[in-house]
């Protein structure tokens, strides 16, 4: 097939950055790749690796001359990032990113490129994994995998449609949802989760019996924690920038556990078993649904 961009710009080469690049290389979907990021040696094995072909020495050089540019870098560097970007963004450049959060995104290209944020079509794959790094990398890390885009009402239908066929030619099925709607579920289903488990090894990692906690610890909490080696810079932001919504779910959340503690309090095993019999229940349908679509949950 025939190279859907000529030249695609990645900002942040690692575990996500990385794997674009490759899974659009994989595919034959790109002719070259120009990698930029703050840390030398990881740009410099990207390269070795052959995830990217060129490094560039900033956001703008790395956006000469290219088609499409990802953001792949911590979210909280999105608004410096495309205020670089601005002042020599080309026409016909496409800007898409790969973060967790949706609203700040929007605001940012709003504000750093006014009505040049049309090229701005903003993205956020649904894959990952605790490790990061170019190392981490690997072309197939998308395929079954959700992308959910989030695009502005001022966006080209065209502009969608080749972010779109981006991300479908690393293997993802895409689908659209409002920046708010998005934030919202997220805080729910994965910046919670993320700040439960680095939570629960943080008090851990605080008590004095911690080598014998942390000894005798199996599958169960090996599995529950998994997510609390993921990059904290990375999870530091997104909480951050979803904060307003996340302390909302730590409510909620809250309310449940208190429940719960208080099946304790009076021995109430019947409600204790009926409450995990509804979250065993429903986390089943959940798995079903989803081996329906793409990938299985872990």
């Amino acid at each position: 097939m025939s190279a859907q961009f000529e030249r695609v710009a990645i900002i942040g080469v690692g575990l996500i950055g990385g794997s674009f690049a490759l899974a659009l290389k994989a595919a034959g979907a790109c002719g070259s790749i120009v990698g930029v990021g703050r840390n030398p040696d990881n740009l410099a094995r990207a390269r070795a690796l052959g995830v990217i072909d060129a490094e560039a020495s900033d956001p703008a050089q790395a956006a000469q001359g290219a088609d499409l540019v990802l953001l792949a870098a911590p979210v909280a560097q999105t608004p410096d990032i495309l205020a670089a970007l601005a002042p020599r963004l080309a026409p016909g450049v496409l800007l898409t990113d790969a973060g967790s959060t949706k609203r700040d995104a929007a605001a940012a290209a709003r504000r750093a490129l006014g009505a040049r944020a049309a090229q701005f079509v903003p993205g956020h794959p649904i894959a990952g994994a605790e490790a990061s790094g170019v190392v981490a990398a690997r072309a197939d890390l998308f395929r079954g995998k959700r992308v959910i885009l989030t695009p502005f009402e001022e966006n080209a239908a065209e502009s969608v449609a080749r972010v779109e066929a981006a991300w479908k030619a690393c293997g993802a099925q895409v689908s659209r949802l409002t920046p708010e709607v998005h934030d919202a579920v997220f805080a729910a289903v994965s910046h919670l989760p993320h700040l439960l488990a680095y939570a629960l090894v943080h008090a851990f990692a605080g008590r004095e019996d911690r080598d014998q906690l942390f000894d005798n610890a199996g599958a169960g909490f090996r599995d529950f924690t998994r997510i609390a080696s993921s990059h904290p810079e990375m999870w530091r932001d997104i909480c951050m920038a979803n904060r307003d919504l996340l302390q909302a779910e730590c409510l909620r959340y809250e309310d449940a556990l208190g429940a719960l503690r208080k099946m304790l309090e009076r021995g109430d095993g019947a409600a204790l078993e009926q409450a995990f019999t509804v979250a065993r229940d429903a986390r089943i349908a959940w798995l079903r649904r989803a081996n329906k679509g793409a990938a299985k949950p872990r």
